[in-house]
């Protein structure tokens, strides 16, 4: 995502959705132009051209069906490209070359200088507020506007929010797991699906809770913090430490100089072997390591991390690392910690944090014993949820594979469907229930207990009267009689806000950046009552309908259900 506008030099972009002058940005992919679409979508343009229903009044709603990887909530993301999109929404005379060439010659002239003309200022969009804890069948965004135009974004919305919301309720899930003292860091960018599944993901996780990322292009984006440290290809790339040629190091905030900051090294390898407390965990270390580490401490002494196991952890790569670590002690600094990338995380970090608490202890260097230990290698929610369990001295995290690409669900299934047309309501039937669409525009409400916690959503019609605080409310189940409750809510939260309002005279929300939708994503989490948060079991949350609304769907379910015949 947005690597060609990297690489054409575009310039970081205001995490408001707007420029300084107050105009929305374009798209932060290039890629999403109105060509970015179904070819359906132009075939049906031109049915309704050819049948005079282009400018008929549509009102559709984008939803999912089911929440991701087993769990009863989701994250909803994406909407600021959305409104990003449509804000510079207009088919430019190349790319109506292109559709021309990719319809029948049939289709008329005139269709051409209908798209030519097409643009969004009659397009409204009410989304809930992107960050937000979302669940089934409750609208995200409710799209109003001329039938062929709305079907014209449809695809581009569905792409646009279909893998941002997935990913981010992946990333949500990894902070749920990991609770909330401990450092997450996105490592994706190289197995990710390209360079668009690597930006997206970078941006996502980070909203999703994640504190940092290693993707370079998403940290001069979307200004979001970078980590990094080295491979074990820079580890075995030293052969020993007489290839070292640069050994002087300036003392932190002074002017004298340690002109053998190798020999010092040396010398802190020679203290800890010979250390009763340490005596037996490890004899000769690594040398080639030991060069790498002192290499890389005299290039970052101020941040200095090292990766420990490219040969072994506990007899030479963590050694090796307390040597360089108290070494640059004596100058004034102070290192960062360890990166664990195999073997058993758990053992590990705890035979590390014991090595560094000895070495405060012993040595007399204050917060040695908290030095920070980082660990990746394949890492997922469960495999996270098992460290817990076992007991870990692991303070950060680096996830990749199974964070980026949505491994244990590879989508979300996002749908845009017809809910009215010129003021009369649809439905979209089908044998399978949840496959009923709710019918007509409507308005949603989150209602909130005496706890604080949310207790259920619950959908009305446009007109109908909005719920009370403290009034008694029937909560209905949209398709099953038998499953309803009465509510009397505490608080109360319209869900739909107008973030495009089109030629009405609406006052349009902004759009917040990045940081701050990341804030609100947290904050929603926590509104949460942990049962429906859980990794196991999650108890399901409800979304309901009110009577009025029920009643109608059934009516008009009944009415369009044509009626068979036994013979």
């Amino acid at each position: 995502m947005a690597a060609a506008a990297v690489a054409n030099g575009t310039k970081k972009i205001e995490q408001t959705g707007r420029s300084k002058s107050g105009v929305i940005s374009g798209p932060s992919n290039p890629m999403v132009t109105p060509l970015l679409t179904d070819l359906y979508q132009f075939t049906m343009a031109y049915a309704y051209w050819k049948a005079g229903k282009q400018n008929e009044r549509a009102v559709f709603d984008l939803y999912f069906r089911k929440n991701p990887f087993g769990g009863e909530y989701t994250i909803f993301a994406g909407l600021e490209e959305c409104i990003k999109f449509i804000a510079h929404y207009k088919l430019t005379d190349d790319e109506i070359t292109f559709i021309r060439s990719s319809l029948p010659p049939s289709c008329e002239d005139a269709f051409y200088n209908y798209l030519r003309g097409i643009n969004c200022s009659d397009i409204e969009i009410y989304s809930i507020p992107e960050g937000s804890v979302v669940f089934p069948k409750v609208p995200l965004m409710r799209i109003e506007g001329p039938i062929a135009v709305v079907q014209l974004l449809e695809t581009a919305f569905v792409n646009l929010i279909n893998y941002a919301s997935l990913v981010t309720t992946n990333a949500a899930r990894h902070r749920f797991v990991v609770g909330k003292s401990k450092l997450l860091l996105e490592f994706g960018l190289r197995r990710a699906q390209g360079p668009d599944g690597g930006m997206s993901a970078s941006r996502y996780c980070y909203m999703g809770g994640f504190d940092a990322t290693s993707n370079v292009a998403a940290g001069n984006l979307f200004g979001i913090p970078l980590r990094g440290t080295h491979s074990h290809a820079f580890v075995s790339s030293f052969m020993s430490p007489d290839e070292i040629n640069e050994k002087s190091l300036k003392h932190h905030g002074g002017s004298s100089v340690c002109k053998d900051f190798v020999s010092l090294v040396k010398t802190w390898l020679g203290k800890l072997k010979r250390s009763r407390l340490l005596g037996g965990i490890f004899n000769e270390t690594n040398q080639s390591e030991l060069a790498a580490f002192t290499s890389y401490g005299l290039a970052f002494p101020g941040s200095f991390l090292a990766l420990v196991d490219t040969y072994d952890v506990m007899r030479s790569g963590v050694p090796n690392f307390c040597a360089v670590a108290l070494a640059l002690n004596d100058l004034g600094y102070s290192a960062f910690g360890i990166r664990l990338d195999s073997g058993d995380l758990a053992y590990q970090s705890c035979e590390a944090r014991k090595f560094f608490q000895t070495i405060e202890k012993e040595f007399g260097v204050p917060g040695f014993g908290k030095m920070n230990i980082t660990a990746s290698n394949d890492l997922n929610e469960e495999t996270l949820d098992a460290l817990k369990k076992q007991g870990h001295d692991v303070d950060s995290f680096g996830i990749g594979t199974n964070l980026v690409t949505c491994y244990a669900q590879p989508a979300l299934g996002v749908v845009f469907k017809l809910v009215e047309i010129n003021n009369q309501p649809r439905i979209k039937l089908s044998e399978e229930v949840t496959k009923v669409s709710i019918p007509c525009k409507k308005r949603c409400f989150r209602l909130y207990g005496k706890e604080g916690y949310p207790l259920v959503d619950i959908m009305t019609g446009e007109n109908e009267r909005p719920p009370k605080v403290g009034e008694r409310i029937l909560c209905r189940h949209p398709f099953i009689e038998s499953k309803r409750a009465y509510v009397v809510p505490q608080r109360i939260e319209e869900l739909l806000k107008c973030f495009w309002p089109g030629s009405s005279d609406k006052t349009r929300e902004d759009l917040p950046p990045l940081k701050e939708i990341r804030k609100r994503c947290i904050e929603q989490l926590e509104q949460m009552r942990p049962d429906h948060m859980r990794r196991l079991n999650p108890t399901p949350y409800k979304v309901s309908v009110s009577g009025k609304l029920y009643d109608f769907i059934h009516f008009l379910w009944l009415n369009e259900a044509p009626v068979g015949e036994l013979q």
